[in-house]
């Protein structure tokens, strides 16, 4: 019984090794074992301002620049999410968050934008779509044009995250590497209100939806996700 029970871990250590080691490509299948709604249609298990989010046929909402959190916090996990974006959409979904009043320095942003809007087109590329925000752009552009559906796939596993949009693995982000509040690795500036070294950052943590920002709207639905 000792032997099997050594062996089963070391297997699930092995499973768990290799997936870290072995980026992924598309999206997942949500119908699979282990899935569950971020949110209940309700929002009985969020954390938000009153009034603001809403879903409405099965699509998730704000009316204001409040965030949405999970009432729970997270630690290794696969989110699998759908949203869409109108003119100038500037949006995001935040993970390892420690402090919801004061996620933005305390959290790790995944941008979402309307690259197509000149603004956001003509930012830094770690201001784009699929991007670390002020950290690590995407490889590629791949967001769709405002008014349809996008897929987002974030994976986070220690101190790595893979994000996949619309199919294809567009940013592997290694957080260790993350380690000055001045300069990222290639060079570029991080902006001023991130003042902790993503590096540093708790791994356990909340996960949450930036609401109507810059006077743009955002939109939601389908948000799974599966604990590792």
């Amino acid at each position: 019984m000792k032997k099997c029970l050594l062996l089963t871990g070391w297997l699930v250590a092995l499973t768990i090794q290799l997936f870290a080691q072995t980026p992924p490509t598309g999206h997942p299948n949500t119908n699979g074992a282990g899935w569950k709604p971020l949110f209940e249609r309700d929002l009985s298990d969020a954390g938000y301002p009153k009034g603001v989010w809403s879903f409405e046929e099965g699509v998730l909402t704000a009316t204001a620049d409040k965030s949405i959190w999970t009432a729970k916090p997270y630690n290794d996990f696969i989110l699998d999410l759908f949203f869409q974006t109108a003119d100038g959409t500037n949006s995001g979904v935040v993970v390892h968050c420690s402090d919801t009043t004061n996620w933005i320095p305390n959290s790790v942003e995944i941008q979402i934008a309307d690259d197509h809007a000149k603004k956001w087109a003509e930012s830094p590329t770690n201001w784009q779509c699929g991007a670390f925000f002020g950290h690590q752009g995407p490889t590629k552009s791949v967001v769709k044009k405002p008014g349809e559906w996008n897929r987002y796939t974030l994976t986070c596993q220690g101190k790595m995250i893979y994000i996949v949009l619309n199919n294809q693995l567009v940013n592997t982000i290694d957080l260790t590497k993350f380690t000055s509040t001045k300069k990222n690795p290639d060079g570029s500036d991080v902006p001023a209100w991130l003042n902790k070294p993503a590096a540093d950052l708790p791994l356990h943590g909340f996960i949450g939806l930036q609401g109507k920002h810059a006077g743009a709207p955002i939109y939601f639905r389908n948000l799974k996700i599966k604990e590792l």
